[in-house]
Order: structure tokens, then C-alpha cells, then sequence
């Protein structure tokens, strides 16, 4: 085994195999898994084992439980004590079951189409063709790649969080294999934190005809809730404050005792994630015989454009070179694994192969971008530890 490694020599090997990748790509799309759905996700996480088994690696399941859990593997043989690299991938779509139907698996012209092709099951290929490829040629990484596949990232990682988290802590750095962003699929080193928030008002029923000042309208002070949360939104600051959905009353006629509306907010820093949230918390009301209580938080902290996240781009970027990549760093509205990864260690987001369409129905991926996108991953997961800023221990 040896710790060198050129870019150049992996792309090559991977390029003479890009069919496989393809082919596996396929299978993953043809096994629908909705987010929803712990039996369909935990289909894909099944398929997945052989490949580890492959690769050498030991895994085990998690769950299911309101998912379908998540997969954790590392090398069956590993130095004891040795430092570890993780990389994340989430195998759950937005899609429903039957979509594959309206909108099956099509290759044509250098661009694959699929539901969840693109976001991200070809990432997840991509990952273990990283792996696969350093173990064909040779090449031993400096810290020990451990892998992390996920089935409730596009609902908030509720239940994977914690073992990310905990993955996070004591890895030196980590690889998120989300899509990357725009047609020349830039890297994500910062995305905005996002929350969901319910606020609910209560209120007092009367009739609305013959006694209407015995009651207290929910819906009036909903009018009010609502004018002072989107007032939160700071364009220089890039924080948004979205009010989604709202409901409440009974009918025309009654004095609604019951109101409430669904809010997202996005945010860059903890700084702001901290008084947004203070700031809705705190609202009083303001119709008399009123009450207010709010639900909810953030779910995934901001991604911090920090300088352990810029030095791990650094470094993408000088192999991207190599590979014959211009690549760029960007920050996102969306939210990821990479979001919680990155409050312990070096993050480095949007690795995943360049496409287009993500939650839409013309999701697909550019084929050009299968071999290289997967050998600079694999180049990344030899580059050295030793002067990379480290995560928490």
C-alpha cells in the first residue's frame, strides 16, 4: 500500500469503469424511496451492504423507526487509534412511490434522468467508486474513511443527526456529497441554518353577530404575528423569514378562538440563528383576551464559511486543476448533513456529480462528470491531515 497518490492515475482508472457507475446509479433510482416511506428507503440501504461487503468494510443498520435508519461502515482492518475522515450520503428523495413510472430511469445524449438521481443517489455511487478505486490501486489514506448513509436527510436528519454529530466530533475532517451547485457544480463551504417554527394564537369563540366583543379573535392577532415575522427579515443580513401556511377559525360567523401559521427561517450565522429565534419566542400579543405559544427551532445550525472549511475547498480546488476543473465555492440557502458535520470539523459540501434539477421533474445528471467528480473525491480522501485545521475533539 502506499499514501501518494496522482489525481491524474485514479480519473484514468475510474474513467475505464464509468459504466459500472452508471449501471449502479441505475439500480439506486430503480429502487424508490420517499422520505416517508422506512420500508422503501430501507430497500436502498440493503442494496448497499454488498457493495461494503465488497469493499471490505464492516456496516450495520440503525432503525427502522420513523425511517428507515441509516447504514454506518468502516474497514474491516484499521490501525487502532488512528485518525478518521467521514463521508456522508443520504439515500431518501422527495419523490413519491410511483414516479419512477411517469419518470423512469432514461440515458441518452450524455445525461442521465431519474428521480433522486441527482439528489443524490449518484452520490452516493459516487462514494463508494472513491473507495473502491483507492483500494484497486493501492493506496492507503492518511486517516481512515468511515461512511455514513442516511435515510431522513430531506426531512431534517431527525433521527441520523445524533450519529452524525458523533461521527463529527472525532473525525478530521468530512465530505458531504450533496449535488454541487450550478452547471459547473460548485462546492458548498457555507449554507444557511434553517428552522420551522409554529406559532399558534388563542383566542376566544363568541358569535360574531350577537355578542362579538365577549370574544377575542385569534385571526386578528394572527394579522398582527404575521406582519412582525416577516418583519424579521434582513435582506444585508441575508436572513428570511417566510411565513408559509396559516389556518385557524371555525366559520364566518364565530369569533375565531384558534389560529396558527407554519414559518421558516433561514440565516447565516449562529449570531442571527440566536436573536431570531429570541425575537419570535418573545412576541406578545397584541389583541386583548389573547395568547400566544410558539414550536419548533432550528433544526440544522448555519454552515460557517470558516477557515477550516475554505482550506479543505484549497485543496479541492488545486486537484480540481489537476482533473481539469475550474472549481468555484458557494454558499447555499438549502440546508444539509453538512450543516451539523461542520460545527465539529472541516467541511467540505456539494462534492456530488454536476447536474441539474433537484425536486424537480427534470432531474438528471451530466455523465462527463461521473469519473471526474468521483476521482477528486477520492484524491481529496488522500490529500494529508498534518497542517488541515481539525475538528473538535
Amino acid at each position: 500500500m502506499t499514501t501518494s497518490a496522482k489525481p491524474e492515475q485514479i480519473l484514468d482508472h475510474l474513467t475505464a469503469r464509468e459504466d459500472q457507475l452508471l449501471h449502479l446509479c441505475g439500480e439506486l433510482v430503480a429502487i424508490e424511496s420517499p422520505s416517508p416511506d422506512p420500508a422503501a428507503t430501507r430497500k436502498v440501504l440493503e442494496r448497499l451492504t454488498p457493495e461494503l461487503d465488497e469493499l471490505g468494510y464492516r456496516h450495520r443498520m440503525s432503525g427502522p423507526n420513523k425511517s428507515g435508519g441509516f447504514l454506518y461502515a468502516r474497514p474491516a482492518r484499521r490501525r487502532r487509534h488512528d485518525p478518521t475522515q467521514l463521508l456522508v450520503g443520504h439515500v431518501d428523495t422527495v419523490w413519491p412511490l410511483g414516479t419512477l413510472q411517469a419518470r423512469p430511469w432514461n440515458v441518452q445524449n450524455g445525461v442521465a434522468h431519474g428521480p433522486g438521481v441527482f439528489d443524490m443517489k449518484a452520490g452516493v455511487v459516487q462514494i463508494l467508486y472513491a473507495l473502491r478505486s483507492l483500494r484497486d490501486l493501492g493506496l492507503e489514506p492518511p486517516a481512515t474513511p468511515v461512511v455514513l448513509f442516511n435515510t431522513d436527510e430531506e426531512i431534517g436528519s431527525r433521527e441520523s443527526t445524533s450519529a452524525i454529530d458523533r461521527l463529527s466530533k472525532v473525525a478530521s475532517r468530512a465530505f458531504i456529497c450533496e449535488p454541487g451547485l450550478g452547471s459547473s457544480g460548485a462546492m458548498k463551504t457555507a449554507r444557511k441554518g434553517l428552522a420551522k417554527y409554529t406559532v399558534t394564537v388563542h383566542g376566544r369563540a363568541a358569535h360574531a353577530g350577537l355578542d362579538p366583543e365577549a370574544g377575542a379573535s385569534a385571526i386578528l392577532e394572527l394579522s398582527s404575528v404575521i406582519q412582525r415575522l416577516f418583519a424579521l427579515t434582513d435582506r444585508e443580513r441575508d436572513i428570511t423569514v417566510n411565513v408559509g401556511t396559516i389556518e385557524g377559525g371555525i366559520q364566518a360567523n364565530v369569533v375565531a378562538p384558534r389560529s396558527q401559521a407554519v414559518v421558516d427561517v433561514r440565516v447565516l450565522t449562529l449570531e442571527d440563528a440566536t436573536n431570531v429565534d429570541a425575537a419570535i419566542r418573545s412576541m406578545e400579543p397584541v389583541t386583548p383576551g389573547t395568547s400566544i405559544t410558539v414550536t419548533g427551532g432550528f433544526g440544522r445550525p448555519p454552515m460557517v464559511r470558516s477557515e477550516r472549511n475554505r482550506a479543505l475547498f484549497e485543496r479541492a480546488k488545486r486537484i480540481g486543476r489537476r482533473l481539469g476543473m475550474d472549481l468555484r465555492e458557494v454558499t447555499a440557502g438549502g440546508g444539509s448533513d453538512g450543516n451539523t458535520t461542520s460545527q465539529r470539523t472541516a467541511t467540505l459540501d456539494g462534492l456530488g456529480i454536476v447536474g441539474d434539477g433537484a425536486h424537480a421533474p427534470s432531474e438528471r445528471i451530466e455523465l462527463a462528470s461521473l469519473a471526474p467528480r468521483t476521482a477528486l473525491l477520492a484524491a481529496l480522501i488522500m490529500e494529508p491531515i498534518d497542517g488541515e485545521v481539525e475538528g473538535t475533539r
